[in-house]
């Protein structure tokens, strides 16, 4: 699990909620903890595998590559599983060696390991799921960005100095602060470990609060990009509407899911830190809680890596690839926008959206093979399973046709 308390209890002068909800059964929770973990991380992997059911891909002009927004839901796929992977290993040394937890707690204790290890593991864990969510922001910044038709491949560099400049600058500016002097004598009190659960909480909340308000306004400015299409909105363009919306509440249900429960439980342990006594009667029903809770978050925190791939992707099949064999990838989720010239025809700018989903709507474009007037939009089948809804917003396609079509019109009149 994520949480600031791991880095609270490598100080052996803790404070009393911390070494409270720690030490509560901690075989147990670190037993959670290793099979959420492992079967998070199992599935997530299964998941971005290459399998050997392709794509298929429907119309007849090439699309611009996959741009930042296909590279960002792998990225967070990668920094969740890495996540686990040090949950793993945290929880698995502790149910093996309690001799080392138990250096943690001894003050003025000469071996060095324990505390390398206990910071080090928290650190692990802590930055790449604050990775996470600064790369779950900035993929509701793309995507928002795309359909505004101001986003490109090039973007991904800036998304990468944002993400991991910021998770890395505030992860360790937190455990400094906390740590000061030193580790084997952290200050007393609850001052100095705010700025510590500041950087920790800070993208998650940025997450909770901005991502639906961006996704909002993505949906509403692709519902009228579809209207816009032919100037009427028909069931085909509701219903692609409609996925969209699906996919964004898909994406935030996850993320609401696997780490409300770390805000409500950081919020009772804060409230008993200010008693005078935790252990009081009346404070019972707040502890029984913030077990609960605690408890809750070594399930759902390392699930996010999975149930992550699932919002993103679907399921994606048991059918792995595992040949060398270069791939060609036709399966894109995010948006580009590229400058195209062939024989003859003016440039051609096209700006790509694309959304996994559920939907089988491939013959709309191949039907009399013709595109719509003013985008196309295809449906690149992954059998029966999902698909991805591409919106091609492109008024060259058009332009192209009509060449196409004039000139066969000039060889039927030259036949003639």
């Amino acid at each position: 699990m994520a949480s600031p308390r791991l880095e609270t209890f490598c100080c052996p002068n803790r404070d009393a909620a911390t070494d409270f909800i720690v030490n509560f059964q901690p075989v147990f929770f670190g037993a959670i903890c290793i099979g959420s973990a492992s079967v998070s991380l199992l599935f997530s992997v299964l998941q971005i595998l290459p399998k050997r059911r392709g794509y298929r891909r429907l119309g007849q002009y090439p699309l611009p590559k996959p741009a930042s927004s296909s590279r960002i839901l792998f990225i967070i796929s990668i920094c969740d599983i890495l996540g686990c992977v040090g949950i793993i290993v945290r929880s698995s040394v502790w149910l093996g060696l309690p001799s080392l937890v138990g250096g943690i707690s001894t003050a003025n204790s000469s071996e060095v390991w324990p505390e390398v290890f206990c910071v080090g593991s928290a650190m692990w864990i802590q930055l790449f799921f604050s990775a996470s969510f600064w790369w779950m922001f900035c993929y509701a910044v793309d995507v928002f960005l795309v359909v505004k038709r101001s986003a490109g491949i090039s973007t991904i560099v800036l998304y990468h100095m944002i993400t991991w400049g910021l998770a890395v600058l505030l992860c360790v500016e937190g455990v400094a602060m906390l740590y000061y002097p030193s580790i084997s004598s952290c200050e007393n009190g609850l001052q100095h470990a705010i700025p510590h659960y500041v950087t920790t909480y800070a993208p998650l909340l940025l997450v909770l609060l901005v991502n639906p308000i961006l996704f909002t306004r993505t949906v509403s400015a692709v519902t009228s990009l579809l209207k816009g299409r032919q100037g009427i909105y028909t069931e085909n363009e509701r219903r692609l509407g409609t996925e969209i919306k699906i996919r964004f509440f898909k994406i935030l249900l996850v993320f609401f899911i696997c780490w409300l429960p770390n805000l409500i439980n950081e919020s009772l342990l804060f409230y008993l830190e200010m008693q005078t006594d935790i252990k009081a009667s009346e404070l019972k029903n707040i502890r029984n809680v913030a077990l609960i809770t605690w408890f809750i978050m070594g399930i759902l925190n390392p699930m996010q890596a999975f149930l992550n791939t699932l919002a993103f992707h679907g399921w994606t099949g048991l059918d792995v690839d595992l040949s060398l064999q270069p791939r060609r990838e036709l399966a894109w989720d995010s948006a580009s926008t590229s400058l195209v010239t062939a024989g003859g025809y003016n440039t051609m700018v096209a700006s790509t959206l694309l959304y996994q989903s559920h939907v089988q709507e491939g013959k709309k474009l191949t039907g009399n093979g013709h595109h719509q007037p003013s985008d196309a939009v295809s449906v690149l089948s992954e059998g029966s399973e999902s698909s991805t809804i591409e919106i091609h917003i492109s008024s060259e396609l058009r332009d192209c046709e009509e060449v196409d079509a004039e000139e066969e019109s000039l060889e039927d009149s030259a036949r003639r």
